[in-house]
């Protein structure tokens, strides 16, 4: 697969993820530990699909803390999302929760062999500033509590993590994202029948809702993402993910469920101008 066309599976995935919030809102009044079996059981059904055209020994010489890492990294981070998004389904918690590709950027500037640069901070503060302008905001009876932005935030320091520390298993097929996506399920599954009262949706739009999150979000946009990672242009499918949280707001705005507030507005391109601004790496011009 050539460089260029592993960059467009890429960007694929960030588009995918933009409507992960819609079809989230969409999805109620499912809980979350079922919302998560449910679209997980479907993305890992992709996956097998996927792994079929290669054979399924290529799963074999996967180690275990590589499954387990994976598990827990989308088991964790899709439990906040969803659990964030029950509480409190707007834009403001999308927005938090796309706090992620900073996070990305500010961690792994502190990995070996990279540097934090004054950009970095400079974006940081710019980003939290757009957070900022949306708890202020806020009115009393504000659609997103205060617990959903607390949930969205970790959920975006979640995913940061396991995006960063993703990077130690480059060697790893991109199949074994169907494991990590059943495992995923068969967790969410148990933690559903000991915890939560078993809640259907309740429409065909709802039913519609899940079936496209285990396809898109929660399915093939994990399998793209990971080959633009490994054989794309990382740089620009980095510089890029920091638009998913426009496109998620204005996706939200013209499904009707979040007004196009000036301070929604000016949140949004502080998070996505701060978070670039992070990322931004000048070219130095070559000789000759």
């Amino acid at each position: 697969m050539t460089r260029n066309k592993a960059t467009t599976l890429g960007f694929t995935a960030i588009l995918m993820w933009s409507l992960l919030a819609l079809f989230t809102i969409g999805s109620a009044p499912v809980p979350p530990f079922l919302l998560n079996a449910m679209t997980f059981a479907i993305g890992g059904g992709i996956g097998l699909i996927w792994t079929a055209r290669r054979g399924f020994g290529v799963l074999k010489a996967v180690p275990i803390k590589v499954y387990v890492f994976g598990t827990l990294g989308l088991f964790g981070y899709h439990f906040l999302y969803f659990t964030a998004f029950r509480l409190g389904p707007s834009a403001e918690t999308g927005l938090i929760a796309y706090l992620w590709p900073l996070f990305i950027v500010l961690i792994s500037g502190l990995l070996p062999g990279e540097t934090l640069r004054p950009r970095h901070i400079l974006g940081a503060l710019i980003a939290f500033c757009g957070a900022a302008v949306l708890v202020v905001s806020r009115s009393e009876d504000a659609s997103a509590p205060a617990l959903a932005l607390l949930l969205a935030f970790g959920c975006a320091l979640t995913w940061a993590g396991y995006s960063v520390q993703s990077r130690r298993f480059g060697a790893v097929p991109t199949e074994s994202v169907t494991v990590f996506c059943l495992a995923t399920a068969a967790l969410s599954a148990t933690a559903h029948l000991a915890l939560e009262t078993t809640v259907w949706p309740a429409t065909s739009l709802g039913w519609a809702s899940v079936v496209m999150l285990g396809v898109f979000p929660v399915g093939a946009a994990f399998f793209t993402w990971d080959i633009g990672m490994k054989k794309g242009d990382i740089q620009m499918l980095g510089v890029a993910s920091y638009g998913a949280p426009l496109l998620s707001t204005l996706a939200l705005v013209a499904a009707g469920l979040s007004q196009a507030t000036p301070a929604l507005g000016l949140a949004a391109l502080l998070i996505t101008a701060g978070a670039a601004l992070a990322a931004w790496s000048p070219r130095r011009p070559t000789n000759g």
